[in-house]
């Protein structure tokens, strides 16, 4: 499913991502996360490739993100995206990503992560499946 260009407009301004998984036991596992759009996919980094939230996807694919906006819906609340999808993970190419996020998410000529070499690490590619929320993209 395409994303719109608002819910990119959104993701791309720093809204900090909150990312659903499903545990071995069936239960959800949420954690913050910084977030990119490739195209109409969602790209996270992580630091850690046995990250809990990364087993959960190797066995389960299906993810979640919320993310909060800065402004208010048409109902009074403020602007919520919900977006459902299909998770993979790649090898590699976490750093660059990490480094290009830190602009926005801490600051310009932010360093981070902050080594000289750092390791590869893992990428999550999500493809996206449905978008809801309160916002123009829900509208």
């Amino acid at each position: 499913m395409p994303l719109p260009d608002d819910a990119k407009a959104l993701i791309r301004s720093g809204a900090l991502g909150h990312l659903a998984t499903v545990g071995a036991d069936g239960a959800p596992q949420v954690t913050c996360v910084w977030v990119a759009v490739d195209g109409d996919d969602l790209l996270t980094a992580h630091l850690n490739p046995e990250q809990q939230k990364l087993k959960n996807v190797r066995r389960d694919p299906r993810v979640v993100f919320s993310f909060e906006g800065k402004e208010f819906h048409r109902m009074g609340m403020l602007q919520q995206l919900v977006v459902y999808g299909t998770a993979t993970l790649e090898e590699g190419g976490a750093a660059e990503l990490l480094q290009e996020l830190a602009q926005t998410y801490v600051g310009p000529g932010t360093k981070f992560p902050p080594m000289d070499d750092p390791p590869p690490w893992v990428v999550m590619r999500t493809r996206v499946e449905r978008v809801t929320g309160f916002g123009p993209w829900a509208d």
